[in-house]
């Protein structure tokens, strides 16, 4: 494990930070004995540090966390031991279920239930866990962790995946992930070992410009949505749902100083009315039904703006979920 430093940069971004270990996409459920089954989490993927003289909290980039989640930061200290521990931040909603577009509104909504959720842990004391089967590294999770509502160990059943994953929706989460139980954690990697099967599909885009609003909508009308394929920004579609008018609001705000006069992809793009191009910087996530036979993303909801994750990362080889 790397050695790390509490010093950030000016955009509160940590300049040394670990990479989280990161699930493959899979298509279908499946029973495995050798195989633990948790709930994907509709949040922020989030590493804490903790060596009883000072806590970090970051997102999967190395952005702190401490000032946008103070309450997490805060119970964090009731961890009275050196660890190094991996989960999610998510605001649930009142029905207790995960919701992304929450979390956005966490800051100005006020009374939003956090939960940070920890699926696993890569060190105790001095002492590297990576090298340690995933079920036994839950296991010194499990009673490591505080007793309290916003620090919550993420459980899982063994084997059943078929079983978990009706649950998962009848419930109406997003999805589940599937890991073995005999894993390593690999810093930095996309593997195999751990796989997300999702019940709504979701993506992350890239915001690459708007159309005029209609009617009575204010603002802009849809999101022009781009990824990333060989460095080289391809659209996937548009979305005009997903915005109240709040949001359309802040998205407006924050896309102003981004405008350019040409559009920022690399082959022409075939939209119905006039579009205001901007650098392609603000990153978004989206429900939708279905990829077309052209790469679009059919009925595209937007969800909330991503803080976490530079467009650059947004990239399309990783089949539908872009990244």
């Amino acid at each position: 494990m790397k050695k790390n430093t509490a010093i950030t940069t000016d955009s509160g971004k940590f300049r040394n930070y670990i990479h989280p270990m990161l699930a493959k996409l899979h298509d279908t459920a499946f029973d495995d004995k050798n195989w633990l089954f948790e709930i994907k989490w509709d949040g922020y993927r989030a590493i804490a540090e903790i060596d009883g003289k000072k806590t970090r909290l970051y997102s999967r980039n190395g952005l702190s966390f401490e000032n946008k989640y103070p309450q997490v930061f805060e119970q964090l200290s009731k961890i009275k031991q050196k660890v190094v521990i991996d989960g999610e931040i998510v605001a649930l909603n009142k029905k207790g279920i995960p919701s992304f577009q929450l979390l956005q509104q966490y800051e100005t909504a006020g009374n939003v239930p956090l939960v940070y959720y920890v699926f696993d842990i890569l060190k105790l004391g001095n002492r590297s866990l990576e090298k340690e089967p995933l079920a036994e590294r839950k296991k010194i999770l499990q009673h490591l962790l505080p007793d309290n509502n916003i620090i919550r160990y993420c459980d899982h059943i063994t084997g059943k995946g078929l079983a978990f994953f009706k649950q998962v929706k009848k419930q109406g989460l997003e999805g589940m992930i599937a890991k073995k139980a005999d894993s390593l954690y690999y810093e930095n990697t996309r593997s195999s070992d751990w796989l997300k099967i999702k019940n709504v599909l979701t993506d992350e885009a890239v915001i690459a410009g708007y159309t005029a609003p209609r009617n009575s909508r204010k603002y802009f009308g849809a999101l022009i949505l781009g990824v990333y394929k060989k460095n080289k920004l391809v659209y996937i579609g548009h979305t005009g749902t997903g915005f109240t008018d709040k949001i359309l609001k802040t998205v407006y705000d924050k896309l102003q100083p981004l405008i350019v006069s040409a559009s920022p992809f690399d082959e022409a793009v075939k939209v119905n009315s006039p579009v205001t191009w901007v650098k392609p910087k603000l990153v978004c996530n989206l429900k939708f039904t279905e990829v077309t036979a052209d790469g679009n993303r059919r009925h595209p909801v937007f969800m909330g703006l991503r803080n976490d994750k530079p467009a650059k990362q947004v990239h399309a080889e990783a089949g539908i979920e872009i990244k």
